[in-house]
Parts: structure tokens; C-alpha cells; sequence
């Protein structure tokens, strides 16, 4: 009989049925102090600085937004945060 896959773990191995049940024992069984960290606290999108933001939308005509997710992309970056450049630069040249 095949064994049935949810997934694969980073590693590359599969997860299957006898993964979770080896998991959902090591859950079971707990974690010393520090070894789940990393974990994030709290609910949302990570903040962008020290104080609250604001979210905003933004009307884009296709073609410009096209322009901007290759542009991100190149630069590595959300267009989100190209957008938080493109303006600071603007409001800080005039």
C-alpha cells in the first residue's frame, strides 16, 4: 500500500502519516526552556518600525503596476516598500 503525503519538510523529506504521529509525540511530550525560539509573538505582519502605521491603498493603472513589481523585484524589495521609497524621495526633494 503507498503511503499517503501532505508535504514535504524543508529537508525535502516527506511528511507522511507516521511523521505527524512522531511529531504530535514529541509535542505531547514537550520543550525545555528556549527550544521553540524564534516563534513570533502576537498576530499580524511584523511592524515596520518602533510606531503604529497606517495602511493606505493605492490606484495603479496596470501597465505602471507592472512596472513596479519588475522594479521590486529587481531591487529585491515589496512594491509596497518601493512605494514607501519612491515617496519618501519625493516629499524630501521638493
Amino acid at each position: 500500500m503507498t503511503k499517503r503525503v501532505y508535504g514535504y519538510k524543508k529537508s525535502g523529506e516527506s511528511i507522511t502519516d507516521e511523521t505527524i504521529e512522531a511529531l504530535v509525540a514529541e509535542a505531547e511530550h514537550g520543550y525545555e526552556e528556549g527550544q521553540l525560539k524564534g516563534a513570533r509573538r502576537g498576530r499580524g505582519r511584523p511592524p515596520l518600525g518602533e510606531t503604529a502605521k497606517i495602511v493606505g491603498s493605492l490606484r495603479l493603472d496596470p501597465a505602471l503596476r507592472k512596472e513596479a513589481e519588475v522594479r521590486a523585484s529587481t531591487e529585491g524589495v515589496s512594491v509596497s516598500e518601493l512605494v514607501r521609497r519612491a515617496l519618501r524621495e519625493y516629499l524630501h526633494s521638493t
